[in-house]
């Protein structure tokens, strides 16, 4: 069995939060430069404390008008500088607001801008304690030449909120911010999340069924086929999937004794609104209990921790953890081009939306894929994070990526609103991410979750024998 060195180089994503999408985008703008003017009004912000040691400062919130092109206030806290994960805004005077959470000591602001090495982008930075009396940070800020980070100092000061307000740029009127930090003392604590590791792998028997082999006792699985005639995908509840059920073409124990999902490109769906198949597991609390609802905030599912107490106490459990050791054996190859080679591996699912869906792709070209995350804000949009490699349609070979049949394991951990994803891969250092879900509205009364896990094909484009597959060595979830 492999062995895991787990060294965590984790990167702290802080502050999710989806406004309306509008607006034409960068590449299409060809209004002339403009210039920079500032009409902040003096602030009454509190002096600072002292800051010998400053460091980045968690950003809880970001947040516009709205009126961005679609690339959203949250990408330019996400710690990506790729292209697409920016904040794009057209107008003298657009602004991105950052709330700390909390009152803060600043002495920096850093920021990174699209296309910095062949055009100048132009802003003010200001803050307030309050959102009515602001102070200038910065006036008549430039870029610096490049699409790193480049830092605007400052006397110190204490302040809850910092807006960055966009002049366009020596080009046309467009803002595209790709990422910004603030550095100075005090504010909120990162999120303490620390890794479990992989999960204990125990001896798997190729000879029996995987609910002998793995405790599938609180799982129901969904496979494409529709044996009961009712239109949709059959679902194995906990009784009859842990009294031996396997299917054939879909769901085994393979020669290695691993639990294998295969999935085609179509196939009978679970709901009118899902657009593609699956074999995929769903967590079951009730462990059989037909007499709880597979639905609503009862025994069968969990809640955040930062839901109300009322629905803590309704839930049958609070928190989650899910881990697993698994391999992707192959995807689709054929299709439409932004669908070849996607397949998610592991959910939380709530009512209607996913704060997370895992995706492992790998594209025909490549050697290795990639893995990222989706994470869904409730009733809004996808907001997107990768961890090894690229999701682009035309991404290149990943040179740290993961081939198919190679081993690895994730683990999906949420503590109240703090939701980490880990990827850990024998002998190299464990890749995490952590994004708080505060602005996400999962701890709203009345959400329930549920973790699934398995192969959630994302292709229904392909040919009908161009499947995908994976194999699961080890599973666990647990609760508070």
């Amino acid at each position: 069995m492999p062995q895991y060195n787990v060294m965590t180089t984790a990167l702290t994503l802080t502050a999710i939060l989806c406004t309306a999408c509008s607006g034409s985008s960068d590449s299409n703008d060809t209004s002339g430069p403009v210039g920079s003017t500032s009409s902040s009004s003096s602030s009454s912000v509190a002096a600072p404390d002292e800051c010998s040691n400053p460091e980045a400062l968690v950003i809880s919130s970001a947040s516009d008008d709205g009126s961005h092109d679609g690339h959203g206030p949250a990408n330019a806290i996400d710690g990506s500088f790729a292209s697409e994960s920016r904040w794009s805004s057209s107008g003298d005077g657009k602004t991105l607001l950052l709330d700390l959470g909390t009152e803060a000591t600043l002495t920096e602001v850093k920021t990174a801008w699209l296309n910095a090495n062949s055009r100048t982008a132009f802003f003010d930075v200001e803050a307030s304690s309050d959102q009515d009396s602001w102070s200038t940070l910065v006036a008549n800020g430039q870029s610096q030449g490049s699409e790193e980070l480049g830092a605007d100092s400052f006397e110190e000061l204490q302040a809850r909120y910092v807006r960055i307000i966009g002049r366009g740029n020596s080009e046309n009127l467009w803002n595209s911010l790709l990422e910004v930090e603030l550095h100075g003392c005090g504010g909120l604590d990162a999120p303490d999340v620390k890794p479990s590791g992989p999960p204990a792998m125990t001896e798997l028997d190729p000879g029996k069924p995987p609910a002998e082999n793995f405790d599938l006792s609180r799982w129901y699985i969904s496979v494409p086929t529709d044996e009961d005639g009712d239109g949709r995908a059959d679902s194995i509840k906990e009784n009859d999937l842990n009294s031996g059920y396997q299917q054939p073409d879909f769901f085994f124990t393979g020669a290695d004794g691993g639990m294998v999902f295969r999935v085609g490109p179509t196939g009978f769906k679970t709901s009118a609104n899902t657009s593609y198949t699956r074999t995929e597991l769903r967590e079951m609390l009730r462990a059989g209990n037909t007499s709880i609802d597979t639905k609503g905030v009862n025994a069968n599912n969990w809640v955040f921790g930062s839901a109300p107490a009322t629905d803590r106490a309704a839930a049958g459990g609070v928190d989650g953890n899910m881990r697993a050791t698994l391999a992707v054996n192959r995807v689709s190859t054929g299709g439409e081009r932004y669908q070849i080679g996607r397949v998610i591996v592991g959910q939380i699912h709530a009512n209607d939306d996913e704060p997370v869906r895992l995706y492992y792709r790998k594209l025909p070209g490549n050697s290795n894929g990639s893995v990222y995350f989706a994470h869904e804000i409730n009733g809004s949009d996808d907001t997107w994070h990768e961890m090894i490699g690229s999701r682009s349609d035309g991404a290149s070979n990943p040179a740290d990526g993961i081939a198919l049949d190679e081993v690895f394991s994730y683990e999906i951990d949420v503590q109240d609103n703090t939701l980490t994803v880990f990827i850990y891969r024998e002998g190299k250092e464990t890749v995490s991410k952590t994004i708080d879900m505060s602005a996400s509205g999962y701890d709203e009364g009345g959400q329930y979750m549920y973790f699934k896990a398995g192969a959630y094909n994302q292709n229904n484009s392909a040919e009908d024998d161009d499947y995908t597959q994976v194999t699961f060595y080890a599973l666990e979830h647990s609760h508070d």
